[in-house]
């Protein structure tokens, strides 16, 4: 999932939101350490979800509309599409408009950009200048998003490009499979936090 699923996740604490973030840039055990309970414990539910989304049925099957070569690089184009979905339909998930969920997370995250990882704290500034989480609504950043993330693999971004054309041609398909596994993952989270922490990864 990319982070606006991981954000809406962990909603409605912001401590909580952050730690969601935090697992796209904070790697290892030893690097828990920088942060709080909560933190960590979010951090460490963002790789179940990760997991979990990898595994899922659903996204497999979606994976297998990929061309052959290009399925390698599916799954980042998914997670991004995945938040597209989400921000389209977030009526139907939250109560509380989009921008009024994103915009006092941007405020807590620039409070806190000076502990932030080096490569999230280069970026926040980008995210809620440009409100990364509140654009997906548009379908035309997914394709925006994804050919950015290419730019910076260090080799085969062209793929990665590609699977925009796959991701066209079964957009149907794939936003169904979004319909049926969203909801089965909110609840796969819900059973962690009856937990009183994850079992560490």
């Amino acid at each position: 999932m990319n982070y606006l699923a991981h954000l809406y996740l962990a909603r409605p604490d912001h401590d909580a939101m952050l730690g969601a973030l935090l697992g796209d840039f904070v790697f290892g055990r030893n690097a828990l350490e920088d942060w709080s309970e909560v933190e960590r414990r979010e951090i460490l539910i963002h790789r179940r979800v990760d997991r979990y989304t990898d595994e899922h049925p659903q996204v497999a099957a979606a994976r297998r509309l990929f061309g052959e070569g290009r399925r390698r690089y599916a799954g980042i184009a998914l997670d991004v599409y995945y938040d597209h979905c989400l921000a389209r339909d977030w009526d139907r998930y939250c109560d509380i408009p989009l921008q009024a969920f994103t915009a006092p997370f941007y405020r807590y995250l620039l409070a806190r950009v000076d502990e932030l990882p080096e490569r999230l704290r280069r970026i926040a500034p980008l995210m809620a200048a440009h409100d990364w989480l509140g654009s997906y609504r548009e379908r035309g950043n997914v394709d925006r998003a994804v050919t950015r993330i290419a730019t910076r693999l260090s080799r085969n971004g062209e793929r990665l490009v590609q699977c925009l054309d796959d991701l066209r041609r079964h957009e149907a398909a794939i936003a169904t499979g979004f319909d049926r596994f969203f909801p089965q993952l909110a609840e796969y989270v819900s059973s962690l936090r009856i937990k009183p922490e994850p079992v560490p990864d």
